[in-house]
């Protein structure tokens, strides 16, 4: 019947004068076989020409050398945590000067918090506040070392940012950190307008603005005047085209079988990894603030993000996609001086001023 049919379709487009060419293209549609894994050979990646000279040392480093590193223990995750927040922390410093920004630790009704100010405000952010949530598959960055990109933001958007170093595994697991934040969102909205507020984090703090906005939501709560999620972990359950693509491509993460999704799997603690506030992107974004994303081409979720852009529009959600040429994941935030990390903090900058109250 399927070769009668095809039969049918030829004879009807030679009929109607259709190129040869058109029916050797039907024909080889109507024999391909039935969707499978397609094989892609290997290849080298060249360095790109066509990023900056800081963003080309970053992009063509080496595979991150513990990616494939699976703690056994909580004591195990935090040790590799609190190197990593180490390591971190000698690049701060630098930041802070070179962006003008302090950064001051406080307490928000039992949350640890840091405000990050920079030296100018500007005239137009007087009475705005962005509420950051940092990154790190849930398990990274503790203390002052969660501050890195509300340095960023804080220098380039001249605008204050509201940190929150929510509680992470093995102290506390899911929905610790969601808690923490909403709690945060809570405590400021009783002195500020939320429509002069947003939302940002890249990563495990991408997918936490979602999941702020979703128990926003569900609370009844108001919800801020925008939210900038970057290359966020919307889906943990290992699901997107790019978890594939980019494989051992993207140099931060690398695999979904590398460390960052096992921390994910850490901090739920055996809770469904489907569940919207732990992969957002399954749940109901109608009625969510504007969204700019921001990820690259070499990123492991660059699908992760894409896919919360087209559920936001689908929801009619004014939403914006940046997408940088070359990056892998996250790394816009690691040169403060790179053209590229200005570029995407100056375009969320535009994107918060756009829709925040004055």
């Amino acid at each position: 019947m399927r070769v009668l049919a095809h039969l049918a379709k030829v004879v009807s487009l030679a009929a109607s004068g259709a190129p040869a060419s058109l029916l050797i293209v039907s024909q080889a549609f109507s024999q391909s076989p039935e969707p499978a894994a397609r094989e892609v050979p290997a290849r080298n990646l060249a360095i790109p020409t066509t990023v900056s000279p800081q963003m080309q040392r970053i992009v063509n480093g080496p595979l991150r050398t513990n990616w494939d590193f699976l703690p056994k223990t909580g004591e195990e995750w935090k040790a590799l945590a609190d190197a990593g927040a180490a390591a971190t922390m000698k690049n701060l410093p630098a930041w802070r000067e070179h962006l003008h920004v302090k950064v001051e630790p406080a307490v928000m009704d039992g949350v640890k918090v840091f405000w990050v100010t920079p030296e100018v405000v500007a005239p137009e952010n007087r009475e705005r506040l962005l509420v950051h949530v940092h990154g790190g598959c849930y398990v990274f960055s503790p203390g002052e070392a969660a501050t890195a990109e509300a340095i960023l933001m804080a220098g380039f958007g001249h605008i204050k940012v509201l940190s929150v170093d929510y509680r992470m595994p093995p102290e506390a697991y899911f929905p610790a950190a969601l808690d923490d934040a909403i709690t945060v969102w809570k405590a400021v909205l009783k002195t500020n307008d939320p429509k002069r507020m947003g939302f940002i984090g890249t990563s495990a703090g991408g997918a936490l603005t979602l999941e702020m906005a979703l128990r926003a939501k569900a609370l009844d709560l108001p919800l801020p005047g925008a939210i900038a999620s970057g290359t966020p972990m919307s889906d943990v359950t290992k699901t997107g085209d790019t978890f594939h693509t980019n494989e051992m491509v993207d140099n931060v993460l690398v695999s979904t079988s590398g460390f960052c999704d096992a921390a994910a799997a850490f901090y739920a603690h055996g809770h469904d990894l489907a569940d919207p506030l732990l992969s957002p992107v399954n749940g109901d974004m109608h009625g969510f603030p504007p969204t700019i994303l921001t990820s690259g081409t070499r990123d492991l979720l660059l699908s992760n993000t894409v896919r919360v852009h087209r559920k936001l529009r689908n929801a009619g959600v004014e939403a914006f996609l940046q997408v940088f040429e070359a990056q892998a994941h996250a790394e816009y935030l690691r040169d403060d001086t790179a053209p590229e990390t200005k570029e995407a903090f100056e375009e969320i900058s535009g994107f918060f001023d756009k829709h925040l109250a004055k």
